[in-house]
């Protein structure tokens, strides 16, 4: 039996577990892996080896860059194998999935980099003059925060993996990851580049299990010392509520919204909001779910956004011309197209789509969806867009803003004085000015408000996320 079960990887060590989890693919239904699944006894013995790891080796930051610098190259020699992966297990397009896997490299290579410039600073010590603290030298260290635990959704089975391991091992911490059960095998394999990389053993350990048990454990241990979670804000919340003054950052959901101003270049945006309201069968946390246009170029953007969104290919995610493939399951799918008949009972009209086929939800467009309907309000996480007009740019933001999540949000316009203004008046984490809310580069910073999380993604923001500020006053007068 366990020869059948890929074992998990623990404390650098490729552990055999009784119980296993079964990854079906997203498309053909067939079974694609077993994975081992982890218990108390696991999480136990990943968190022990972890803390011998940061006391018995510590990673200089030479050390560091040399290990995330050849997992850089190493993603680059196996994209074709981790793409397949990503493809079968997580449904997403072979194109994409092939994007995610070079994305992943570039966090690799940027955290690397990373991890060589960690510095502190000198504190100015003569500057106040009503307080004389006499001749001393103030300054600060960074150091690792110990442990980080990081728990990963299903939709970027690598690429958000990477955006929480290699920062985490860039600032000299050990990890313990907590991936997705569905699309586990994504980061076992990760965890193998990070082994032929080089990685003393302890400083990695790859735990798979549900929410309610292992991940429950994993927030009630107080050797760890940070959490790092993207998922849904209600688990969010918990994890907020749970861990007490732990370190924490969030990335949560939101309805990224996008508009589109009547200066706007219609053609364009279109096309690229078409793309992205679908890309991943919408299941991204900055998938465009609203779209506000301008009433002056309704007509000509409803046009060219349902001619651009009838050309995506629905289907087999590794045939390489498809565009929207399968949800993550059945059950999610019959969810998003009950949300689709609930919004339509309650007035909504589909312009195109509201078709399913398993877990194939086809692309949907909606008009006349109004605040109230959970296609509005709710995180969609389907190939499910409303567009409604506007005719005032402020009215435009108040749509946006009228919204409990906050992550980003996409401004199609040519005029130079309202791209800078916007971002002022938009309460989001990151406003993208002639592009969709979905844009996102791995070296940026990322990260919401409201309900959309706390904390900042990007390498060199994560890293800071993931160190200690230590003060030094030193008295130079003894």
């Amino acid at each position: 039996m366990y020869a059948q079960i890929k074992p998990l990887f623990i404390g650098g060590e490729w552990v055999q577990t009784p119980d296993a989890h079964e990854i079906f693919n997203k498309y053909t239904g067939e079974l694609f892996v077993r994975v081992g699944k982890a218990g108390p006894n696991e999480k136990d013995r990943a968190i022990e080896a972890a803390q011998r790891a940061l006391a018995e080796t510590p990673l200089s930051p030479a050390k560091r860059f040399q290990i995330l610098h050849r997992v850089h190259q190493l993603l680059l020699e196996r994209v074709d194998e981790l793409a397949e992966c990503i493809a079968k297990e997580g449904g997403k397009p072979i194109r994409d999935a092939r994007t995610e896997v070079n994305r992943s490299a570039t966090v690799f290579l940027l955290s690397a980099q990373e991890a060589v410039k960690i510095k502190g600073e000198i504190i100015p010590t003569q500057v106040a003059p009503h307080f004389d603290i006499g001749q001393r030298l103030i300054y600060t260290i960074k150091k690792p925060v110990g442990i980080v635990c990081a728990i990963t959704p299903f939709n970027f089975p690598l690429n958000l993996v990477a955006h929480k391991v290699a920062p985490a091992l860039a600032a000299g911490n050990a990890v313990i990851l907590k991936p997705a059960s569905d699309t586990a095998s994504t980061a076992l394999k990760l965890c193998e580049l990070l082994e032929e990389a080089g990685l003393p053993k302890g400083y990695m350990s790859c735990l798979v299990g549900s929410g309610s048990n292992l991940g429950e454990k994993l927030l009630e241990d107080p050797r760890i010392g940070m959490y790092t979670f993207t998922g849904s804000p209600e688990v969010g919340k918990h994890i907020r509520n749970k861990v007490g003054l732990r370190r924490v950052t969030l990335e949560l959901g939101s309805n990224s919204a996008s508009i589109v101003h009547n200066d706007a270049d219609i053609e364009k945006a279109a096309a690229k909001l078409a793309r992205m309201s679908f890309a991943h069968a919408g299941q991204i946390c900055i998938s465009v779910q609203r779209i506000f246009v301008h009433r002056d170029v309704e007509e000509a953007f409803m046009e060219a956004f349902l001619r651009h969104t009838a050309r995506l290919k629905v289907g087999d995610p590794m045939d390489p011309e498809t565009d929207v493939g399968p949800m993550i399951s059945e059950k999610e799918a019959i969810r998003a197209e009950t949300w689709v008949r609930e919004a339509v009972a309650e007035g909504a009209r589909i312009v195109t789509g509201g078709k399913r086929e398993k877990n194939v939800y086809f692309p949907t467009v909606l008009v006349n969806a109004k605040k109230g309907m959970k296609v509005v309000d709710e995180e969609v996480f389907a190939p499910v867009v409303s567009v409604a007009a506007y005719d005032d740019i402020r009215e435009a933001v108040r749509m946006v803003n009228d919204s409990k999540y906050g992550l980003q949000a996409g401004v199609f316009t040519k005029s130079i004085t309202l791209a800078h203004q916007i971002p002022h008046w938009l309460e989001v984490g990151g406003v993208i000015i002639n592009d969709t809310s979905s844009f996102r580069a791995d070296q940026m910073p990322y990260g919401g408000v409201k309900d959309s999380g706390m904390g900042r993604e990007g390498p060199a923001f994560a890293v800071e996320e993931m160190l200690e500020t230590v003060t030094v006053v030193v008295n130079l007068e003894e």
